[in-house]
């Protein structure tokens, strides 16, 4: 699942002069946790101004939000998420950087996606990303044989396949799968040598 499968569209904007008051009522209004801060113009960036912000420099202070501005308070440039990012480099993003939402953006702004989002919409109990790993793992290492076996273990379609399957292992250490003492490729060139000297011998 991708950011934009699983993003609230539910997202409210504010201007980073408005007032915190402004921002409290905005978010009361809509049931929102965050507003995305509008950029000033088309080559500014994007802010965000979140509940803990209210709560940690105006509420914790005793200042008054009619006085405070939402510049003042808000996280600008913010992290954006593009809408086709996989759900668990989203979630890597946010354990990295300490945050808990972020606005989907792609040219414009898309959604928000959170935590919440993450944990309630995403499909990582039905479909571990580790397993779906394995299985593309396994398909590329049979393709990448076949390839092998028809073309040469040199050829250049065959050294594009074991690229495939070098780059899914990475993956697969990486998300805790075991790993071996050699990789598909190693395993493989080893199964060949009988038959390589096999056929030498016979030249010979």
């Amino acid at each position: 699942m991708r950011a934009k499968d699983i993003m609230s569209t539910n997202v409210a904007t504010i201007r980073g002069s408005a007032t915190v008051e402004e921002a409290v009522r905005v978010l009361r209004l809509k049931g929102l946790r965050a507003l995305i801060v509008e950029p000033r113009s088309g080559n500014d960036a994007y802010g965000i101004l979140t509940e803990t912000d209210i709560a940690a420099n105006v509420v914790a202070y005793g200042k008054d939000p009619k006085q405070v501005r939402v510049c003042e308070i808000m996280s600008k440039p913010c992290i954006v998420v593009n809408p086709d990012l996989e759900v668990e480099y989203i979630a890597r993003l946010f354990a990295n950087t300490n945050i808990w939402r972020a606005p989907v953006i792609q040219g414009e702004l898309l959604g928000i996606v959170s935590v919440t989002d993450i944990i309630r919409k995403g499909d990582f109990v039905e479909q571990p990303k580790v397993i779906y790993i394995q299985k593309e793992l396994e398909k590329a290492i049979s393709e990448a044989r076949a390839i092998s076996a028809k073309s040469g273990i040199t050829s250049q379609a065959a050294i594009d396949a074991w690229e495939v399957v070098e780059a899914l292992e990475a993956e697969a250490y990486y998300y805790g799968v075991p790993k071996p003492e050699k990789d598909a490729r190693e395993e493989f060139s080893e199964e060949l040598r009988p038959q390589i000297k096999e056929m030498l011998a016979i030249g010979k």
